[in-house]
């Protein structure tokens, strides 16, 4: 309380007092984590009147924070400044001025003279691909929290409580992506900065050959020279005792010197069971995030994104299919497309649904347990009831088409890995709550007439057969 007191007491005709003042309020009410990666970086630039003007690293940056701190810094702000308080933001990047939630170019607010960013000094090849951005990586809810790690550490590398950052997850979720999108923004935005990605097992081949060269020190003082440090699959140092002692070494050195550190791995640290339990204490110094497989909407904002990407024109319900069978792998997302596409231009075909389910055969590696779709479901129960297959998704409440509907999503519940939430986008986008009304009521219908539980039965086997 002395020092918010002290600090309430300084003359807040100065921006950086008034925003001092704002940082001690909000100090208060988030992690010190939160704090040092979100508001510290925050500059304040000129003080108007009650309007204060700050600077911030990036668009991200400004996102970020405007969705998850907004309160908090108006609450702030106004205990400072007053009722009337406002702020104002200046992204460093490009230069832009934000004004109550909308973005617009304006060339006479500048928050410094510009300078011209030195030459690159990086005389060695980095191994990154320019195609793996940020701009061309979806978001989605199963990788929010590495995203928005991912945007800090680019903006501020080594300078965040994100290191090192570790992602885990399964093969084909866009590790690799995304930890090659820091890379990339971080050369862009720091081109002054030593920047290499590989492998660990090119780690662990380079190792070797510079102990067959007799390079040892060559090799290990090259990798400490390194501002920022990104290996993809660690888990493949399991198993190789010297060289994980080596590198234990480099990270030691990296991670002293305020370097950015960034790993990738198919489990998390304490799963990698073989390697050196230094190594795994390590890893959690920083940030672990996960990455989950992307939900059925990403995975057809990430369908589209490609299409576009290749010049394809592929119908929503072709696209909805492929997202529907292809749910943990988005490389295999990516290969039925580009397969489609040479059956296209090879054959001269069109994109057909038939050729779509064909393709999507042959791709997906996790059809063994989602063979059955919901829309095999669909077109089985509609042929059984004698209903018009386009009806099932309409409003219509005549009783035939919702016993219909009823009944296709109480099969697809229970035959099927799809959530509620994906069985619902396929009934006329419905919600998880209509499909568990639609599960009772078949279970009540069951219960209490037993022709109707005859019919279920046969309408079961069917399906099951066309899988």
């Amino acid at each position: 309380m002395e020092e918010l007191e002290i600090t309430e007491k300084i003359s807040t005709k100065e921006p950086i007092n008034v925003w001092k003042a704002c940082l001690l309020k909000i100090k208060e009410n988030v992690s010190m984590m939160t704090y040092n990666t979100w508001f510290l970086p925050i500059k304040p630039i000129e003080l108007s009147d009650s309007t204060l003007k700050v600077q911030i690293p990036s668009q991200f940056f400004w996102e970020w924070i405007d969705e998850h701190f907004n309160g908090l810094i108006t609450r702030a702000i106004t205990d400072v400044l007053g009722n009337d308080a406002r702020l104002t933001y200046v992204i460093a990047e490009d230069l832009s001025f934000i004004d109550g939630g909308d973005t617009v170019t304006e060339n006479s607010v500048s928050p410094a003279t510009p300078i011209e960013k030195p030459k690159p000094k990086q005389t060695f090849e980095s191994n990154l691909n320019p195609r793996y951005t940020f701009d061309n990586f979806i978001k989605g809810e199963g990788n929010q929290l590495a995203r928005a790690a991912a945007g800090a550490i680019s903006d501020n590398p080594g300078g965040t409580s994100f290191n090192p950052l570790f992602l885990y997850g399964g093969v084909g979720l866009g590790k690799t992506h995304l930890i090659q999108a820091i890379g990339n923004q971080i050369f862009k935005n720091f081109p002054e900065k030593k920047v290499i990605y590989l492998s660990s097992d090119i780690f662990t081949v380079e190792f070797v050959e510079s102990i067959q060269t007799n390079k040892v020190n060559e090799f290990s003082n090259f990798y400490r020279s390194m501002d920022v440090l990104i290996i993809d699959d660690i888990q493949f140092l399991i198993g190789k005792e010297k060289t994980q002692d080596l590198f234990f070494h480099i990270f030691n050195t990296l991670h002293q010197s305020r370097k950015q550190i960034i790993l990738s791995s198919d489990k998390p640290p304490k799963d990698l069971k073989g390697l050196d339990e230094r190594l795994i204490s390590r890893f959690q110094w920083g940030l672990t995030a996960d990455i989950q497989p992307p939900e059925l909407e990403t995975r057809i904002a990430i369908l589209k994104r490609k299409a576009e990407t290749y010049g394809m024109l592929v119908s929503n319900e072709i696209l909805e299919y492929i997202a529907t069978n292809i749910t943990s792998n988005i490389r295999e997302l990516e290969g039925c497309l580009i397969k489609l596409l040479a059956c296209v231009s090879l054959n001269s075909n069109e994109i057909t649904y038939e050729l779509a389910k064909k393709t999507v055969k042959e791709i997906a590696t996790d059809r063994k347990t989602t063979t059955l779709t919901i829309e095999t479901i669909t077109r089985v129960v509609c042929e059984h009831l004698g209903v018009a297959e386009n009806k099932i998704r309409d409003k219509t409440r005549k009783k035939e088409i919702v016993l219909a509907r009823q009944i296709a999503m109480y099969l697809a519940k229970s035959l099927t890995l799809s959530s509620l939430k994906t069985i619902g986008l396929h009934f006329g986008g419905r919600d998880h709550s209509t499909v568990i009304h639609a599960c009772n009521s078949i279970e009540e219908y069951r219960a209490v007439d037993v022709s109707f539980g005859k019919i279920l039965d046969e309408i079961k086997n069917k399906v099951e057969l066309s899988s």
